[in-house]
């Protein structure tokens, strides 16, 4: 997938439309949408085509329990056309999206979904808001994040990769810890496949780091206090702590373009946002959370 053609006008026109509806008529699935049922699905696929002859896939796999709905509400309602137009304005000219919804395997009805990777605003937004955003989770110590990224790691097929050798990006918004295994049973009877045991974590993720650079994004300073240890320890710099749920999309964007040395320095990063007419709270904000992966890059240059 990921054919048809971007317009950023078309996609704020229609995130612009619907800003002030209710959650339940911009979200109006009340299950799993069948076809983002990961259940036997081989691969998803990001290729390139005549229009985006340089393909880059970005999974944004989002935490749809409890009070973390509020991130996909805020991509659909105002800020994802921003991603979008940020990525390609930084010289990344084919970004290919794919949006993925986790909950809690242990007590949601839908606890992962799957969409496929898309490049035109119509097929983008259909996929988003597909989403069941069923604002579950439960008692245990964590949510089903793991599921998300060994699905990510496992069936996705991106010419990115095999063709350049050019990783993907991966972000899961989230704020709890995983759970510290993949488990066998639940990833038979959500995604198909068969392990011979569970898998620990740590291992879905260096599997995951071999096609993706992934992130974990926290959404605020608060919940960074419940779930930021864990997360260090699995993923190590690339967890990063925002100050606003909001700011998911240009943090987001920020990492693909530092990554992909498309814009050399934070100053850069800086002056796109104020020029955007972004608050300089928000400014602040942004280039704090960014600035130990920023760091991070220049140490190695």
């Amino acid at each position: 997938m990921g054919y048809g053609s971007y317009s950023h006008k078309a996609h704020e026109a229609m995130t612009k439309a619907r800003s002030e509806l209710p959650p339940q008529e911009v979200f109006k699935q009340r299950a799993c949408h069948p076809q983002m049922d990961p259940l036997g699905v081989k691969f998803r696929e990001s290729r390139d085509s005549a229009a985006h002859p340089n393909s880059l896939a970005v999974v944004m796999a989002l935490d749809v329990t409890g009070s973390m709905g509020n991130i996909p509400e805020s991509l659909a309602r105002q800020t994802f056309p921003s991603f979008m137009k940020d990525l390609m304005e930084a010289g990344i000219p084919d970004p290919q999206v794919l949006f993925m919804a986790v909950g809690d395997a242990f007590f949601d009805r839908a606890p992962l979904q799957v969409g496929q990777f898309e490049s035109s605003e119509n097929q983008l937004d259909q996929w988003l808001t597909w989403m069941f955003l069923e604002r579950g989770g439960g008692s245990n110590p964590g949510e089903s994040y793991e599921l998300g990224m060994y699905f990510a790691a496992e069936h996705t097929a991106m010419d990115c990769f095999e063709k350049r050798g050019k990783k993907g990006y991966f972000f899961m918004t989230g704020d709890e810890p995983a759970l510290e295994n993949v488990s066998l049973t639940q990833v038979k009877s959500l995604i198909g496949d068969t392990l011979d045991k569970d898998m620990p974590i740590y291992q879905a993720v260096e599997r995951l780091e071999r096609t993706f650079h992934p992130f974990f994004l926290i959404p605020d300073q608060r919940r960074r206090g419940y779930c930021e240890d864990f997360w260090r320890i699995v993923m190590g710099d690339r967890v990063i702590c925002m100050d606003d749920a909001v700011d998911t999309c240009d943090v987001a964007a920020a990492l693909v373009a530092l990554t992909e040395r498309a814009v050399p320095h934070l100053d850069a990063i800086a002056k796109r946002l104020r020029d955007s007419g972004k608050p300089p709270e928000r400014v602040k904000g942004i280039l704090r959370a960014l600035e130990p992966w920023a760091q991070k890059l220049r140490a190695t240059t």
